[in-house]
């Protein structure tokens, strides 16, 4: 499938701003669409009501996480508790008196305090909007109405959160859900003679778009893999429908959320770790490696990834979270990773690079499922760009720590001939397990005498005369997005199968 300008200009766009960004943006959206159609009367709502609703629970939640913060000495995310305001702002109905400022408290306030009271290393279990208006439902008999779920609001709900889904990569998990959702609606209505009426309902009166694209995908209560997040996925749609009932117990929204949010943490790994660089050495001209000691060191697999957040003030629109993979493999005792920076950088790559030996940097979320596959006499092609090397670098050491010989070649990609880097790393793996790294130069200047690579970026005729059994390999790409969907475009043409195809993505660059 051909990538055409109008979606290259969105995701040029999307990547100049995290997801966190985005979905607060996405969000600040919604309410300033709410506020004017209410001053329109085409909501009925009224829009001063709206205001001080929207600016109360962002009060009370800002207050609540910084309180919470101190008291369990966690890091705060200024960015995570706006949006958790915001999400409540649209699912709970403006304030009609004083006495609904009780709900709205209890709400916010539940909402933003579960994050740390249920809290398992660092690492909370649900998403804390549906497990706030959850308790306040139990505790003070009121709950969330889900306004958003609006035939007027739809258009805006749909452009904003594809905008999101595109960013994270979830449309997989996002169509298990609502295939989920719709087929038990469908059976339900066809046993209740009402299958236009129900399916209606579900897609213009009640917040099936806005929560899939919102909360569904929150990532820190997402499975970690592709598979596990589909099953997720249609557990919770199963769950969502209205049509869902055992007995007389009918789920809601939140309620489905927070089930799936139990199978989620029942299947992911729980690691926040508080780590502190021990090393810090510059390995190309726009490229450093950063090594940091844990006591306590996550089991991964070669080639996964994890959120990094850096306490520091006045962080720019990016942030103060990335995701990056770990450069370093199992069998190493401490975390590396390999960062690029560019000129200029983000105030969070200014912080890090600024950062010293002892320096603290919290780690969590490991995710990925770009890693190396179970079969261990499959033909594999590795192909990377710049600094995308990482995950190779993290798998072909943990190959060489285990003395594990599979037939791989590597095709690096770079710049120039100075910007290749962990070059005794592919030279042990040549002498030793027989990897073959094939470096591939863009520009010719400087170029040293006797180079044997290539020259150029990587071409058909490389993959043909250097990996002959390409027809059967699996094709690992690893770099920037560009230069990803260009390889992978090529590989299309080559005749290579979507399913012999693997990328490394995580949100966040």
């Amino acid at each position: 499938m051909k990538v055409t300008w109008p979606m290259k200009l969105i995701d040029d766009l999307l990547n100049r701003v995290t997801m966190y960004r985005l979905v607060l943006y996405y969000l600040i959206g919604l309410i300033s669409v709410a506020v004017l159609l209410s001053f329109a009367q085409v909501l009925t709502y009224d829009p001063y009501a709206l205001l001080f609703s929207t600016a109360f629970i962002l009060a009370v939640c800002a207050g609540t996480n910084y309180i919470s913060a101190r008291v369990f000495g966690l890091a705060t995310n200024v960015e995570s508790s706006a949006i958790s305001a915001l999400i409540l702002a649209l699912i709970i109905t403006p304030i009609n008196g004083y006495a609904d400022l009780w709900f709205l408290f209890w709400a916010s306030a539940l909402s933003m305090a579960s994050k740390y009271i249920l809290n398992i290393r660092g690492k909370h279990i649900f998403n804390p909007v549906a497990l706030g208006v959850t308790i306040t439902y139990l505790a003070i008999n009121q709950s969330a109405s889900w306004w958003i779920g609006t035939p007027v609001m739809l258009p805006f709900v749909l452009v904003g959160g594809l905008l999101v889904t595109r960013k994270l990569r979830r449309f997989k998990l996002v169509g298990s859900f609502m295939a989920a959702a719709l087929t038990v609606t469908v059976i339900g209505a066809i046993f209740g003679g009402a299958l236009g009426g129900a399916i209606s309902t579900l897609f213009l009166y009640s917040p099936f778009f806005f929560f899939a694209f919102t909360m569904l995908t929150e990532p820190l209560t997402t499975p970690p893999t592709n598979d596990l997040r589909n099953l997720y996925g249609a557990l919770v749609g199963i769950l969502f429908a209205p049509a869902f009932h055992i007995g007389s117990f009918y789920t809601t929204p939140e309620i489905a959320l927070i089930l799936g949010n139990v199978f989620s943490y029942l299947v992911s790994p729980k690691n926040r770790l508080v780590l502190k660089l021990k090393e810090k050495r510059q390995i190309a001209p726009n490229a450093w490696d950063f090594i940091f000691a844990s006591d306590r060191k996550p089991a991964f697999a070669p080639g996964q990834y994890m959120e990094w957040t850096l306490g520091y003030e006045e962080a720019d629109s990016r942030g103060n979270r990335r995701f990056f993979t770990l450069a370093s493999a199992p069998t190493e005792p401490n975390l590396r990773l390999g960062v690029r920076f560019n000129n200029p950088s983000s105030t969070y790559k200014q912080a890090m690079l600024a950062m010293g030996r002892g320096d603290e940097i919290i780690a969590g979320q490991l995710a990925g499922d770009f890693t190396l596959p179970k079969d261990r006499n499959r033909p594999l092609i590795f192909i990377a760009g710049g600094i995308g090397i990482t995950p190779y670098r993290s798998m072909i050491k943990y190959l060489l720590d285990t003395h594990q010989r599979r037939p791989i070649t590597l095709f690096y990609g770079a710049a120039t001939v100075r910007d290749f880097v962990y070059q005794d790393i592919w030279d042990q793996a040549e002498r030793k397990l027989g990897i073959r790294t094939i470096r591939i130069a863009e520009e010719k200047d400087g170029l040293p005498r006797g180079w044997v690579g290539l020259v150029g970026r990587i071409q058909p005729e490389m993959i043909r005369t250097y990996a002959p059994y390409y027809r059967k390999a699996v094709f690992y790409i690893s770099g920037p997005n560009v230069m990803v969907d260009a390889v992978k475009s090529m590989l299309r043409k080559m005749g290579i199968p979507d399913s012999q195809i693997k990328t490394d993505f995580f949100a966040g660059l």
